[in-house]
Protein backbone atom coordinates (compact mmCIF):
# COMPACT_ATOMS: atom_id res chain seq x y z
CA UNK A 1 0.00 0.00 0.00
CA UNK A 2 2.42 2.87 0.91
CA UNK A 3 5.45 0.76 -0.79
CA UNK A 4 7.26 3.28 -3.43
CA UNK A 5 6.32 6.16 -1.96
CA UNK A 6 7.10 8.04 0.85
CA UNK A 7 5.50 7.66 4.93
CA UNK A 8 5.49 8.83 8.10
CA UNK A 9 5.11 6.74 10.90
CA UNK A 10 4.01 8.22 14.03
CA UNK A 11 3.84 5.87 16.85
CA UNK A 12 1.08 7.00 19.46
CA UNK A 13 -0.36 6.13 22.53
CA UNK A 14 -0.69 7.34 26.27
CA UNK A 15 2.00 8.26 27.91
CA UNK A 16 3.26 5.14 30.15
CA UNK A 17 2.51 3.39 26.50
CA UNK A 18 6.21 2.52 25.97
CA UNK A 19 6.40 4.38 22.67
CA UNK A 20 10.38 5.36 23.79
CA UNK A 21 11.18 1.85 25.16
CA UNK A 22 9.73 0.52 21.21
CA UNK A 23 11.83 3.63 19.30
CA UNK A 24 14.90 2.06 21.30
CA UNK A 25 14.60 -1.15 20.73
CA UNK A 26 13.69 -0.42 16.87
CA UNK A 27 16.72 2.63 16.45
CA UNK A 28 18.98 -0.55 16.12
CA UNK A 29 17.43 -2.75 14.39
CA UNK A 30 16.10 -0.12 11.45
CA UNK A 31 18.88 2.62 11.56
CA UNK A 32 21.26 0.57 9.17
CA UNK A 33 18.41 1.00 6.29
CA UNK A 34 18.80 4.06 4.28
CA UNK A 35 15.13 4.86 3.45
CA UNK A 36 14.11 4.91 6.96
CA UNK A 37 14.65 7.60 9.46
CA UNK A 38 13.63 8.42 12.69
CA UNK A 39 12.78 11.63 13.32
CA UNK A 40 14.07 13.34 16.55
CA UNK A 41 11.84 15.54 18.53
CA UNK A 42 12.95 19.02 19.64
CA UNK A 43 10.96 19.61 23.10
CA UNK A 44 10.57 22.14 25.16
CA UNK A 45 11.93 19.72 28.31
CA UNK A 46 14.95 19.10 29.79
CA UNK A 47 16.59 16.12 29.12
CA UNK A 48 16.80 13.89 31.94
CA UNK A 49 17.84 10.12 30.33
CA UNK A 50 14.20 8.78 31.62
CA UNK A 51 12.50 10.55 28.91
CA UNK A 52 12.83 10.06 25.46
CA UNK A 53 15.65 11.24 23.26
CA UNK A 54 15.02 14.74 22.46
CA UNK A 55 16.26 17.86 21.72
CA UNK A 56 15.93 20.34 24.58
CA UNK A 57 15.36 23.74 23.91
CA UNK A 58 14.20 27.07 26.02
CA UNK A 59 10.71 28.16 24.58
CA UNK A 60 12.67 31.23 23.21
CA UNK A 61 15.19 28.72 21.17
CA UNK A 62 11.77 27.05 20.33
CA UNK A 63 9.96 29.64 18.82
CA UNK A 64 13.05 31.21 16.71
CA UNK A 65 13.36 27.97 14.89
CA UNK A 66 10.17 27.09 14.64
CA UNK A 67 9.98 31.15 12.64
CA UNK A 68 13.28 30.24 11.07
CA UNK A 69 11.54 27.14 8.89
CA UNK A 70 13.63 24.22 11.18
CA UNK A 71 10.58 22.00 11.86
CA UNK A 72 8.03 20.22 9.81
CA UNK A 73 5.02 20.41 12.14
CA UNK A 74 4.91 21.93 15.51
CA UNK A 75 2.42 21.72 18.44
CA UNK A 76 1.64 22.17 22.00
CA UNK A 77 0.53 19.63 25.05
CA UNK A 78 0.98 19.18 28.64
CA UNK A 79 2.61 22.86 28.82
CA UNK A 80 5.38 21.80 26.56
CA UNK A 81 6.38 23.01 22.66
CA UNK A 82 7.11 19.55 20.76
CA UNK A 83 8.81 19.97 16.47
CA UNK A 84 9.47 17.66 14.05
CA UNK A 85 12.34 18.80 11.94
CA UNK A 86 12.46 19.78 8.48
CA UNK A 87 15.12 16.98 7.68
CA UNK A 88 12.27 14.42 8.14
CA UNK A 89 9.44 16.48 5.82
CA UNK A 90 12.72 16.13 3.58
CA UNK A 91 13.66 12.54 3.79
CA UNK A 92 10.10 12.02 3.51
CA UNK A 93 9.58 14.06 0.19
CA UNK A 94 12.04 11.99 -1.52
CA UNK A 95 10.50 8.58 -1.04
CA UNK A 96 11.72 7.23 2.86
CA UNK A 97 10.08 6.49 5.42
CA UNK A 98 10.07 8.90 8.86
CA UNK A 99 9.72 7.32 12.06
CA UNK A 100 9.10 9.26 14.90
CA UNK A 101 7.17 9.42 18.31
CA UNK A 102 3.84 11.44 17.56
CA UNK A 103 0.81 12.98 19.83
CA UNK A 104 -2.77 11.90 19.23
CA UNK A 105 -3.90 15.50 19.51
CA UNK A 106 -1.13 16.48 17.08
CA UNK A 107 -2.24 13.67 14.48
CA UNK A 108 -3.52 16.04 12.35
CA UNK A 109 -1.35 18.62 11.77
CA UNK A 110 1.13 15.65 11.35
CA UNK A 111 -0.98 14.34 8.30
CA UNK A 112 -1.21 17.48 6.83
CA UNK A 113 2.57 17.78 7.13
CA UNK A 114 3.28 14.36 5.69
CA UNK A 115 0.09 13.39 3.49
CA UNK A 116 1.05 10.38 3.80
CA UNK A 117 0.77 8.64 7.64
CA UNK A 118 0.81 5.38 9.28
CA UNK A 119 -0.35 5.36 12.71
CA UNK A 120 0.91 3.07 14.93
CA UNK A 121 -1.10 2.71 18.20
CA UNK A 122 0.20 1.57 21.15
CA UNK A 123 -2.52 -0.05 23.47
CA UNK A 124 -1.54 -0.84 27.34
CA UNK A 125 -3.46 -3.19 30.26
CA UNK A 126 -4.80 -0.11 32.48
CA UNK A 127 -3.35 -2.32 35.65
CA UNK A 128 -0.29 -2.27 33.43
CA UNK A 129 -0.37 1.51 32.46
CA UNK A 130 -1.12 2.46 35.97
CA UNK A 131 2.95 0.61 37.83
CA UNK A 132 4.41 2.41 34.82
CA UNK A 133 3.05 5.46 35.49
CA UNK A 134 3.64 4.79 39.40
CA UNK A 135 7.28 3.12 38.78
CA UNK A 136 8.27 6.49 36.70
CA UNK A 137 7.62 8.66 39.66
CA UNK A 138 7.42 11.83 38.10
CA UNK A 139 3.45 12.20 38.98
CA UNK A 140 1.25 12.11 42.01
CA UNK A 141 -1.53 9.56 42.29
CA UNK A 142 -4.30 12.69 41.44
CA UNK A 143 -1.94 13.16 37.87
CA UNK A 144 -1.47 9.15 37.28
CA UNK A 145 -5.60 8.87 37.37
CA UNK A 146 -6.27 12.13 34.59
CA UNK A 147 -3.96 9.91 32.23
CA UNK A 148 -5.58 6.78 33.28
CA UNK A 149 -8.66 8.72 32.25
CA UNK A 150 -7.11 10.41 28.95
CA UNK A 151 -5.69 7.30 27.91
CA UNK A 152 -9.29 5.88 26.66
CA UNK A 153 -9.97 8.78 24.60
CA UNK A 154 -9.69 7.76 21.02
CA UNK A 155 -7.95 8.89 17.97
CA UNK A 156 -9.29 11.58 15.44
CA UNK A 157 -10.31 9.83 12.28
CA UNK A 158 -6.87 9.89 10.85
CA UNK A 159 -5.09 7.88 7.87
CA UNK A 160 -4.71 4.65 8.45
CA UNK A 161 -4.31 3.19 12.15
CA UNK A 162 -2.76 -0.33 13.18
CA UNK A 163 -2.97 -1.03 16.81
CA UNK A 164 0.10 -2.62 18.81
CA UNK A 165 -0.46 -4.46 22.43
CA UNK A 166 2.55 -3.39 24.62
CA UNK A 167 1.24 -4.88 27.70
CA UNK A 168 4.06 -7.56 27.88
CA UNK A 169 7.31 -7.32 27.28
CA UNK A 170 8.67 -4.84 24.48
CA UNK A 171 10.09 -7.13 21.99
CA UNK A 172 6.89 -8.89 21.70
CA UNK A 173 5.67 -5.12 20.30
CA UNK A 174 8.86 -4.65 18.33
CA UNK A 175 8.75 -7.84 16.85
CA UNK A 176 5.00 -6.62 15.85
CA UNK A 177 6.67 -3.48 14.56
CA UNK A 178 8.90 -5.08 12.19
CA UNK A 179 5.93 -7.56 10.60
CA UNK A 180 4.11 -4.40 10.09
CA UNK A 181 6.85 -2.74 7.96
CA UNK A 182 7.96 -6.15 6.24
CA UNK A 183 4.01 -6.50 5.21
CA UNK A 184 3.43 -2.76 3.78
CA UNK A 185 7.07 -1.82 2.46
CA UNK A 186 9.44 -3.09 0.01
CA UNK A 187 12.22 -2.95 1.84
CA UNK A 188 14.91 -5.23 0.60
CA UNK A 189 16.93 -5.54 4.31
CA UNK A 190 14.09 -5.51 5.79
CA UNK A 191 13.76 -9.19 6.31
CA UNK A 192 18.24 -9.81 7.39
CA UNK A 193 17.55 -6.79 10.10
CA UNK A 194 13.99 -7.78 11.59
CA UNK A 195 15.56 -11.50 12.01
Amino acid sequence: MFAGQGCFIAIVGPSGAGKDTLISWLKPRLEPIDDILFARRAVTRDADGSTEDHDSLDRETFAAQENAGAFAVTWEAHGLRYGIPAVALRHFETGGIVIGNGSRRALPDIERAFSNLLVVSLTVDRHVLAERLAGRGRETAEEIEKRLARSAEKLPDIGHVVEIDNSGEIEMAGRAFLSLLKERFDIGEMAVIGA
